[in-house]
């Protein structure tokens, strides 16, 4: 996903490995917390830069012991409403005194990025509701009131479009 970061769009500098997936030689990983809990050491040993991934419902308190060795932390916002992220990164700011990213990922509003600043964050991933992923195919519709958008185009006259269209 494209990465806000200081005002620009920057490349990701870290890769989400799913649990049982193998890590890659080199580069940086983000990986969920339980995995994190689960081989910390070995993701330690291997001095990459390394994201942790929490739900909205997991404490990040309970990396405080490791914030040292974590060089980011990506913290999930599963609908627009739910504000725990919120309480997380100012709690990792100031209780932790945590000086690494923290990401914004998941469905927070953009209008929302000043108080999310406000609070500690300082990286978004910015998403595009709707949009294809990358094993999908897109199928635009292009519509007009007047004659056709190109003769080779078709389509319906818009006197002929109904609220059923689409659903038939």
């Amino acid at each position: 996903m494209p990465l806000i970061k200081n005002g620009a769009f920057v490349e990701d500098r870290f890769v989400f490995i799913p649990e049982g997936q193998a890590f890659p030689d080199d580069g940086g990983v983000m990986v969920s917390l339980a995995r994190f809990q689960s081989e910390r050491d070995s993701i330690i040993a291997h001095h990459r830069p390394v994201c942790v991934r929490l739900a909205a419902a997991e404490n990040p308190e309970v990396l405080k012991d490791d914030l040292a060795n974590i060089d980011a932390i990506a913290l999930e916002f599963p609908i627009f409403r739910d504000g725990r992220a919120f309480s997380w990164a100012r709690m990792l700011r100031e209780r932790f005194a945590y000086q690494g990213e923290i990401r914004a990922v998941g469905h927070f509003l953009y209008d929302q990025l000043a108080f999310l600043m406000r609070v500690g964050f300082d990286a978004f991933e910015v998403r595009v509701p709707g949009a294809p992923a990358a094993d999908e195919i897109v199928f635009i519709l292009a519509m007009t009131t007047g004659y056709r958008v190109h003769a080779r185009v078709g389509g319906l006259l818009a006197e002929n479009i109904s609220k059923w269209d689409g659903l038939r």
